[in-house]
């Protein structure tokens, strides 16, 4: 696959698992700063890892909000606890990864994302 093909693909797994909404607006706010990042993050996160056979998409949304939980990443865990629910994981199954974060990340990451998934889920029709 030729880098082009990489970036279309990317493209469309992303708009898939984030939304247009969101994508629109990070595509609207590139600069020449971070143009370079965001083809970047288009051709492998989401044109690469995001479509490898290996895993299922679901399976790639529970793995990220863990580890966005491990790191601390609060703005990126509410943008992948939306990505986990367009991509068909359920609240029950996103209850189940934050209650093993507690574990291994510590109960106090565990609480904040369990108050930022509420929100998400809050703001969900």
């Amino acid at each position: 696959m030729d880098e082009r093909q990489r970036y279309d693909q990317g493209m469309k797994v992303r708009r898939a698992v984030l939304g247009d909404v969101h994508v629109d607006a990070a595509l609207e706010n590139r600069n020449e700063f971070n143009e370079a990042f965001q083809d970047l993050i288009t051709r492998y996160a989401w044109g690469e890892i995001w479509n490898r056979p290996g895993l299922t998409k679901q399976t790639r949304s529970m793995l990220t909000l863990a580890m966005m939980v491990a790191l601390n990443r609060a703005d990126e865990f509410r943008m992948h606890v939306r990505a986990a629910l367009n991509n068909g994981v359920s609240r029950e199954e996103i209850q189940e990864v934050l209650l093993q974060t507690a574990i291994y990340c510590g109960v106090p990451a565990a609480n904040s994302a369990f108050h930022i998934a509420e929100e998400v889920f809050s703001q969900q029709k």
